[in-house]
């Protein structure tokens, strides 16, 4: 699959999860397929997930947004770190967020809306330690079942 989104949107979202992730150790990852193959996109999620080997953050915190772009299908899910950790409402309220934009066709303005909110979760529970922490997983915006996007 090709990107949906211009040079730029692709931009402004890499930069989100670098802006996200400064103040926390967890991990954020955008992945855009066209169609989601399973009948839950949580389930398409959380196999993306394991996928792009996002269970291997040393504290289990890391955090997928998943977005089928053509049928119009949409999932966050984190790992068992952050679940821990977060209020049990959180995920459903972060996806409702999302969603808020998404229903005024605004799709990359609620991407960086719920990254930024997921920031703000893991730096509350995962801060930062300039110390031992390290970007763990790639920023980029991975595509379809492919690497991440070359352009960023």
């Amino acid at each position: 699959m090709k990107s949906p989104l211009t040079p730029a949107q692709d931009a402004a979202l890499v930069a989100a999860i670098k802006q996200a992730e400064v103040t926390t150790s967890g991990e954020i990852r955008v992945h855009l397929e066209d169609s989601c193959p399973t009948p839950e996109p949580l389930d398409r999620a959380a196999q993306v997930f394991g996928e792009l080997g996002m269970h291997r953050t040393a504290q289990r915190n890391g955090v997928l947004f998943y977005l089928a772009w053509s049928s119009r299908q949409f999932a966050v899910v984190g790992d068992a770190g952050i679940n821990a950790a977060v209020p049990d409402d959180f995920w459903e309220t972060t996806k409702e967020a999302v969603l808020s934009h998404f229903r005024q066709e605004n799709y990359v303005t609620g991407l960086e809306h719920g990254i930024y909110q997921v920031g703000e979760q893991l730096k509350r529970y995962f801060p930062y330690d300039a110390a031992t922490d390290k970007n763990e997983l790639d920023d980029n915006i991975s595509i379809g079942g492919d690497e991440p996007s070359p352009r960023s």
